[in-house]
């Protein structure tokens, strides 16, 4: 097993949850993106409760975040937990701290009555992809996400 250790985020650390994301970010090839800030990030999060965010700690060091929310499957009756980010410093993989994350999730579902856990990952992420698979997870071949965003989304709400 490994010294892994979970902690909530609090709102001292938007800072932080902004540098996993510009890493996550950079990993995905997608910088460019990041409009976040850290007060965007203290409203979104902790004014506004839209989400939540663990950290994964080795020796005490923030080494892995996830940010999630809750979302609701009308088909099961339910509320899950929708894993938005899941992050590990790439010096740091391998040594368990994903799962641990994901170990976290899984029991705080089932403490809140949630009925699932699921998440979306970029397809050429195979290092991802194979661990997901190892967990069990199943990746839903059938499913499409689709969005809207920036004038698209503007242009809807007309």
């Amino acid at each position: 097993m490994n010294n892994t250790t979970i902690r909530f985020a609090t709102e001292k650390d938007a800072s932080l949850i902004l540098g996993f994301i510009k890493a996550l970010a950079e990993y995905e090839n997608m910088s460019g993106d990041v409009i976040a800030t850290e007060e965007l990030l203290k409203q979104e999060i902790f004014e506004k409760h839209h989400a939540e965010v663990i950290f994964a700690l080795e020796d005490g060091k923030e080494v892995g975040f996830a940010l999630y929310f809750h979302n609701f499957s009308t088909f099961l009756g339910r509320s899950g937990i929708y894993l938005e980010d899941l992050f590990v410093l790439p010096a740091k993989r391998g040594k368990g701290h994903g799962k641990a994350l994901l170990k976290f999730l899984a029991k705080t579902a089932l403490e809140r009555g949630c009925g699932r856990l699921e998440w979306s990952c970029l397809n050429w992420n195979k290092p991802s992809i194979d661990f997901y698979l190892s967990l069990g997870a199943v990746p839903l071949e059938d499913w499409t996400i689709y969005r809207l965003t920036g004038k698209t989304l503007e242009d809807m709400a007309k």
